[in-house]
This record gives structure tokens, sequence and C-alpha cells, in this order.
């Protein structure tokens, strides 16, 4: 017989021009959609979604059309490249492109541009995002870019696996970002895309025989099993999983518990287990709180954080000094912070800062807010200095200033027009008898800790408002129970309603005293669940002035009347400004019991421990290590049930996967004829029921019409529990255990290269 060209041509020929597959291409679109979802929470869909989802679809289509006329797999990866490229430089930088289609040296030099303003606006953004042009054109780019790289790896390389590894670690970006739960539709949307690639690509591998097989013995349900224990583990398992934590001494980005300034404390404070974030010693007379972001816009329904411009750290103007009155002492501070277990871009640092020393990496200061944070690296494993310059007025000073001034911005006094009547009535009520701007907020922060409030993390999610909106405040301030977000949102509301500026500030609270000290100087321990939020209302002559309405946390700003007021500008011993004698919570002793959780409130320093979360986490990890097993047998006794009609392909698939198994070599150039004689001869296969297996084989293979169901005088299923079980016999304990816990057979077909490359029998053989 003479064989045609295309037979003649080497394996590699044929893998790099395969043929067109639009079910795979299907598949890859919507996994590529499922790993988009995540992206939704993070920025607004509009107008990026249709662009992409349609530049997509020109690539796909462009790589289908392009393998159905057979082309070499580089010359499909440059068709898409180029769609990619064309339709971005139409889309965004049409102006600086010849035709407004090919890109030109100003193309190129606009690009890094978009991706700086694109950049910023991730990290100084508050979710979700608006994309604007810079934006939409970073994401819109990424999602083509990363449709051309699963379209190669899926369609060409026909490595699926791989590819669902990458679109899993895509799909997890947004939730690093922003924290949230987990979002079980597009979990599922994705793992059924990616399950549907790895069974369509394998089948597209099976000869025809083995597809009828698979059918039989339950194949697709099998997929489907698995897929419901991956959701089930995601959904319920994995947040019951500790978390990791970063390592001490490190620096960049790494894991462990972040910073959420979008005000979604919630959840962080709900933590189930406690870490230590920071370690902290300072010169003043008790420990500080310490800032990361503040929020001063208000839509209505969230507080963003503040977008200003930002300067390198070490610049003249990124944290000047401090501009008060004359008559206003200053008091200089020197903090010393030590992360352990924090992972921000966001620096936790003592208020106002003039200067940041010993930080690794780029950093850059807000000189609006004189907050610091990063865009290249993190808080992970930074050892830093602060120098604080914190203003010091008597209270006749205080009581004399004026809230607001000239250079105050709209965003700190602005309120919705459809505001709650509750949060103004309320505001004007308590604050009726005060002659002043700073008595008025003294009578709303002694409202707020007087007792008539409880703080609590359970109630407001049970009650359905566990946000910082004014819808919020005013169920908050029905109820009057909640958690520091509340009061800190209330408390600024109601200080915009008596016309003055306010803003929220995102941090810790003070740390708890240690028995540690360095440089004669208490060293404090700040714990993940004193992450706080507070108010701060901005005095004419003297700067922003934190208060602390929280009831049962912190400490209540006052200030000394100047005839009582002790101490000079450079007295590091003065009480500070902002409060920060005591994380202690004044709570009653009912109110300070851990919650179900088993996480305590966020001034709690010791935690009862409760062993079933514990003892569900081991059951938990049992099951997931018993799933490849249990999957295992379950394919077997439906390939048995099989072979029991007769199905011979089902009942050689019984043995083949055992030898896969226990690391048999099981090359696609042998024959089951060849197979079968050295299972004989080299791993104790019984004769006979080898023999009648390998029979039975080649007539399904053979026979006329390919027909897998023939009558045998002993039932094939027992010929094939026969020889699988001679086979486990006559291997070590080791290869057993091995091939009993993590069957290779699931993941390795026959056929191909790894089931080729077992190492036993070569090993027997050299011997």
């Amino acid at each position: 017989m003479v064989r045609r060209p295309e037979d003649t041509r080497r394996p590699d020929d044929r893998d790099q021009r395969r043929p067109a597959d639009l079910p795979l291409t299907l598949g890859v679109f919507v996994a590529i959609l499922a790993a988009l979802m995540p992206v939704l929470g993070v920025v607004k869909p509009w107008p990026w979604l249709g662009v992409s989802l349609l530049l997509v679809i020109l690539i796909l289509g462009a790589g289908y059309v392009a393998r159905r006329y057979r082309l070499p797999a580089v010359a499909v990866s440059l068709i898409e490249v180029s769609i990619w490229a064309v339709a971005l430089t139409f889309l965004y930088f049409r102006d600086t492109a010849l035709l407004w289609l090919i890109p030109t040296p100003e193309t190129f030099r606009a690009i890094p541009e978009s991706i700086a303003v694109a950049s910023n606006d991730i990290a100084l953004g508050a979710a979700p995002l608006q994309a604007g042009p810079e934006l939409s054109f970073l994401i819109v780019g990424a999602t083509a870019l990363l449709a051309i790289i699963i379209d190669h790896v899926v369609l060409t390389a026909r490595m699926p696996l791989l590819a669902g590894v990458g679109l899993i670690a895509v799909s997890l970006i947004p939730s690093i970002a922003v924290p949230r739960g987990i979002e079980v539709w597009s979990f599922v949307l994705l793992a059924g895309a990616i399950l549907f690639l790895i069974r369509a690509d394998t089948r597209s591998r099976e000869p025809q025989g083995e597809r009828e097989a698979s059918r039989s013995a339950g194949v697709p349900a099998t997929a489907l099993g698995i897929g419901a224990i991956a959701v089930v583990v995601a959904v319920v398992a994995a947040p019951l999983l500790p978390q990791p934590t970063a390592q001490p001494g490190g620096a960049g980005i790494g894991a462990g518990p972040g910073i959420d300034v979008t005000l979604q404390l919630g959840d962080d404070l709900r933590r189930p287990r406690e870490t230590v974030s920071l370690l902290v010693h300072t010169d003043m007379s008790s420990a500080p709180y310490l800032r990361a972001a503040t929020l001063s816009e208000f839509t209505g329904s969230v507080w963003q954080p503040d977008r200003s411009r930002s300067l390198p750290l070490g610049s003249e103007f990124a944290l000047s000094d401090v501009s008060v009155e004359p008559d206003v002492r200053v008091a200089e501070y020197t903090t010393t912070v030590e992360v352990r277990d924090l992972v921000s871009p966001w620096l936790p640092v003592t208020f106002p800062a003039v200067a940041v020393n010993g930080l690794q990496g780029d950093w850059e200061a807000v000189p609006y807010n004189r907050t610091v944070l990063s865009r290249t690296t993190s808080t992970a494993g930074q050892v830093y200095e602060i120098v604080s310059h914190q203003p010091r007025p008597t209270l006749e000073q205080m009581r004399a200033a004026n809230s607001g001034g000239p250079q105050i911005r709209d965003d700190t006094t602005a309120l919705p027009d459809d505001l709650p009547t509750i949060i103004r009535d309320t505001a004007q009520e308590v604050t009726a008898n005060a002659t002043n701007d700073y008595d008025a907020l003294a009578e709303l922060q002694r409202w707020f800790r007087g007792g008539a409030f409880r703080y609590s993390l359970d109630a407001p999610v049970e009650d359905g408002f566990d946000g910082s909106g004014a819808d919020a405040v005013a169920k908050f301030l029905d109820v009057k129970e909640g958690y520091c977000v509340h009061f800190a949102s209330a408390f600024a509301l109601m200080a915009r309603t008596l016309g003055m500026p306010s803003r929220i500030v995102v941090g810790y609270l003070p740390g708890n005293a240690t028995n540690d000290s360095v440089d004669g100087e208490t060293v404090y321990e700040v714990t993940s669940s004193m992450l706080h939020s507070w108010p701060e209302v901005y005095f004419d002559g003297i700067g922003w002035v934190p208060f602390e309405p929280t009831t049962g946390l912190g400490v209540p700003t006052t200030f000394a009347p100047a005839a009582t007021s002790q101490g000079s500008a450079d007295n590091p011993q003065d009480s500070p400004l902002e409060p920060s004698t005591s994380a202690t919570p004044d709570l009653p002793e009912s109110d300070r019991n851990t919650g179900d959780s088993g996480t305590t409130d966020a001034s709690s320093t010791t935690t009862s421990m409760n062993p079933l979360p514990s003892v569900g986490i081991v059951i938990v990890i049992l099951l997931f290590l018993a799933i490849p097993a249990v999957l295992r047998a379950v394919q077997t006794r439906s390939l048995l049930r099989a072979a029991e009609q007769g199905d011979a392909v089902a009942a050689w698939l019984v043995v083949v996967d055992a030898a896969i198994d226990l690391g048999i070599p099981v090359p696609a150039s042998e024959s089951p004829r060849s197979l079968g004689r050295r299972l004989i001869d080299e791993s104790g296969a019984p004769l006979a029921q080898t023999t009648q297996l390998v029979r039975a084989i080649e007539r399904a293979s053979y026979a006329q019409g390919g027909k897998h169901r023939l009558w045998e005088s002993t039932p094939l299923s027992d010929a094939a529990t026969a020889v699988r079980t001679a086979l486990f016999e006559n291997a070590s304990s080791a290869q057993r255990l091995v091939a009993v816990m993590v069957p290779r057979s699931l993941v390795i077909r026959p056929g191909s290269v790894y089931a080729g490359a077992g190492a036993r029998a070569r090993s027997r053989s050299r011997s």
C-alpha cells in the first residue's frame, strides 16, 4: 500500500497544523468570559466589557478560520497578534497612527503613558472604578492578549489544563485587589468551561472505539462529579481554611491580610483567625493610632478614598512641615513600626507625618492627607521610622477656632440631596446647646459613647446594613447598634449637616502593650482585628482633628484648658492630639465575649479556642485527599459494569488504568497483544484472563462494524478484575499506596507520552 504524503509527515509537523475545532474555540471563549466576571466587581463594565468580548470573538474567529485552511501555528498566532495590535491602535491611538490603523513611533510613546495613568487609577481608586480610556485600553488589551495565549495553549499546544491554571490565576486577581466573597456563578462557569476544554481535547485524541467506551462508562458523569466537588470545596471549605501569613523580613507583594480602604471592614473584623499585623514602639506617652488612607468623597452609598496627587516620598514637598497658628504648640514624636503580617500598598503611619525613613522599595506620599503608598511594592516585611509633628492646642484655642477654611475641598462638605432626615435632625438635636464648633463635636462624641449605642459586629449583618451609605447610617441611628464603620460614617455625615468639613480615616487602633521594650520604649502589638475607622473634622489654624465616637473602642478626643496644660512644644510627653492612651474598650463584660466565629472584638488580647473549626478543617482536608481514590473507584466500577455486558474496550481500560496507576509503561506504539505478554512476563498478570482480554479487545478493534459486545465463556468483568488484582498484588507496598491515593490514570490517558514513561518495567528490564 502506498502511503499518502501527509502520512509520512513527522508527528511534530502534524502537531503544528492542528485542524479547526469549533467546540474547543467556543469553550475558550466561555472560559475567558468566566475569567472576566470577577473584574465586574472592581471596574464598572461600560465600555470595556463589550469591546473586550468583541475583540476576543474576532481573534478566536480568525484563529478558527486559519486552522480550517491548515495554516501553520506560527501563521495563526501572527494573524491573531496583528488583529490585536491593529484593533487596539484604532480604538485608543488612532490619532497617532498611520491611516488610523498602523502604529507609529508616536503610538509606542503614548502606550507607557496610558499604562501609567491606568495604574495610578487602580492604585488610588476605589471599587468599582469608572474605566476611562486609559484603564479601558489596559483591560481590553490584556483580555485580548489573554485570548491569544489561551487559544495557542488549547488549540495548538493542546494543553487545556495549563490554560485552566492561567485562567484561574487571572480570575483571582480582582479578588486579591478587592477582597470579597466567592462569586459562585463565575466560579461554576469557569470550572465548567475548563472541564469542557479538558474533556473535548481528550476526546479528540481518543480512537473511535475508546470514545464509544467512554460514553458507556460514565465519564461525563465523573466530570460532573469533579465539578460539583470543586464547587463545594471552594464555596464551603475554602473560607474555613487558615489564611497564609507573610514571612517577617521579606519585602514586596506576598500572602497575608491586607487593608480594605473602601470601608468594607465587616468581613475583616469578623476574621476567624487573629494575627499580629504590626509591632510598634514610640516616644509618645502611649500607643498611637496608625492611619492608612482617608476618605472624603461621599456618593450617598459609599465613601471614596481621596484621589490626590502623590509625590516621591523623599521629595521636598511630599511631607512638608505642619502649618498652624503661631500660638499653637507643636510636639515632635518618633514612632518605629515593624510589619509582621500585613500586605498592603497603604503604609500605616502616625499623623501628621513629616518624614518616613527606612522603607524598602519605591514609595510615594500624598501631601493633601499625609498618607504613604506604593504602586510597586507592599508593606510586607518593612521596618520603618515615622517622625510626626502634632499640634497641641488648648481647650480655649479649640473653642475659638472655626471649623472649615478657604483651603478645604468641596468633597469634604458635600451631602447627597436625598440624605435621610434622621441624620440632620439628630445632629441638630444633640448639639442644640453647643455654642461653638468644637463643643458641638464633643457633644456628638459624648452622645455616641454615652451608653445608648452598642458595639456589635454581628447585628448589622443580621439587619442588612453592613455598609456606610446614608441608608445604613439612618438604620444605625435607629437601632443604635453597629461597629466602627457605622459610628465613623454617622459622625462625619452629622458634622457635615452642621456645616463642618469632615472625612473618614481607615487604619489601626492603638496596639496592646507587651512585656518587651526597645531603648526604654514599650513595644505595642497591633493585631489584624484592630482594623478601625474614625472621623476627622478640619479646624482653621489647627488642621484635621480626629474624634473617636465608637463606643467601647479607643479614647475620646479631649483637650485640656491652658491653665492646666503642662509641657512645651518640644516635650514628647505631651498628650498627643490623636486619642491613643488605650485601645481597651469600655464595653460591658458581656459584650467582650468571643462571638460565634471565634474572634474577639478589635481590642481583645485573648481568644477562646473553639475546636470545632479545626476538626472541620481536618475532615475537609482528609475528604479532599480522598477525592482521587473515590473518583478512580467510581470510574473502575463503571467500566466493570460495562464489561459485564461484554464491552471489551471497557474491560481492557480497567487493566490499562491499573497499569498506569502502578507506573507500568503503556506506550502508544505497543499493541494489546504485546502489552498483555509483557504484563504476564513482568508484572504477574494471570495467563488465561489476560489472553481472554487481549483476544476480546482485538476482536472489538478489528471486527466489522467495531462491535465490542461479543459472547464470552467467562465474563470480561471477571477477567479484568482478576488481572487488575494480580497487578496490584505483584507491586510493592509503596506502588500500591501511590496507585490508590494518587491514581495517575485520572489525568494520564492511555497512549499519551506520559503513559509510556513508566519507570517500573524499564528498571526490571535493565536488571
